[in-house]
């Protein structure tokens, strides 16, 4: 889609003539926003929560919890940055950056790596850190809809949806979500129909008016 957007000349930059290095840039920049602004979304509507509840259900952090979505979920973002790419007339490369750094993020900060303090306050200022999205995985609601950044920390901030620290501390922190706490809820055929059960039919944000 990309390559027959910038082939057809397609979109804001093929009309502007900025230098690639500047369209690049500000491909990534509106990306990750939107990036930011579906996962908003997601966790405001009651049918997108189905699908992105089985990313909260993890009851451990790791790696693989960056990885671990819904295919319906995954199909629906594709969609949505389509949807942003052809009027954007993102390059190919440009996208292929952005999904280089998002899906390296995703798996950066949901790893369960140890950063030292003084370290980690100077990175949040620049990417997400673990711990600056670990707060995102509590099981604390007020918590849960905070920290939707997945590359860049800014928007969080910008947005009023930034949360410095857990409440009760990341030692004391639980993760996961109150109506999934069995580990047999994590087997794969019970997370790909999770979006068909009950329990926790409403979005987090549905109730406070996260958007």
């Amino acid at each position: 889609m990309p390559s027959l957007a910038e082939a057809k000349g397609w979109g804001l930059f093929n009309l502007a003539a900025l230098p690639a290095w500047m369209e690049s840039g500000l491909a990534l920049l509106v990306l990750d926003l939107v990036i930011y602004l579906q996962h908003r979304l997601f966790h405001s509507i009651p049918v997108l929560w189905r699908l992105h509840r089985m990313h909260h259900a993890d009851l451990h952090l790791d790696v693989t919890t960056g990885a671990r979505f819904h295919p319906g979920e995954i199909l629906l973002s594709l969609a949505i940055k389509f949807a942003v790419i052809v009027p954007l007339g993102a390059s190919p490369l440009a996208v292929l950056l952005f999904e280089i750094a998002l899906n390296a993020s995703s798996m950066f900060n949901h790893s369960n790596v140890r950063i030292s303090q003084a370290v980690e306050r100077l990175l949040r200022l620049l990417v997400v850190t673990p711990d600056m999205h670990r707060v995102h995985h509590s099981i604390l609601q007020r918590e849960t809809d905070s920290n939707f950044g997945f590359n860049l920390p800014w928007w969080d901030r910008m947005f009023g949806t930034y949360r410095a620290q857990p409440e009760a501390g990341h030692a004391a922190m639980t993760i996961g979500l109150e109506q999934f706490r069995d580990p047999a809820e994590l087997r794969l055929d019970r997370m790909l129909v999770q979006p068909l059960r009950e329990g926790g039919t409403s979005a987090p944000g549905a109730r406070t008016g996260c958007l």
